[in-house]
């Protein structure tokens, strides 16, 4: 119990910006607490727990992802803001807020698989470098030359709009 609630807002989030629907998210976070518990006494300790959770549920991400790939359009995509209902916001900035981030949803969607991973852990959760080699097992250096052509892609993809 302890884990799921210091930890159930970061894995949910985390998988609702993998899969871009929040009720995709909440069963992909149930899942990943499932798996998390029957698989505890694997944590060797290597690295941080948080680091070794956010592989398990980046895998279960990826796992969902394409077993929904026959899947044409997505019901709930976008990614965003938590305040984006902002009520200080003139309905108007609210909405033109919703439709940027809609926008940024799609753009992130677009990218390669391997690119929108290392993007979301290191540019929206905020993930170090290391961590995201550790969650991935991916070299430095690869994981550096993804993020820098996922963000060239996006700003390509979002010029005009930022």
């Amino acid at each position: 119990d302890v884990l799921v609630v210091k930890y159930q807002n970061k894995v949910i989030n985390l998988c609702f910006r993998f899969l871009g629907n929040y009720d995709d998210a909440c069963d992909c976070a149930q899942d990943v607490f499932v798996k998390v518990f029957e698989s505890l006494s694997k944590f060797r300790g290597d690295s941080k727990f948080s680091t070794w959770l956010y592989a398990v549920t980046v895998n279960f991400c990826r796992n969902r992802i394409s077993s929904f790939k026959h899947r044409k359009s997505k019901q709930d995509t976008s990614y965003e803001i938590q305040d984006a209902g902002d009520e200080s916001l003139s309905p108007s900035k609210q909405f033109e807020r919703k439709e940027l981030n809609n926008k940024i949803q799609k753009a992130i969607d677009s990218l390669d698989e391997d690119q929108k991973s290392v993007l979301i852990l290191r540019d929206i959760e905020g993930l170090s470098y290391e961590e995201i080699v550790d969650i991935t097992g991916i070299k430095l250096g690869t994981v550096k030359s993804r993020i820098a052509r996922a963000r060239e892609e996006l700003k390509e993809k979002l010029k005009g709009l930022i």
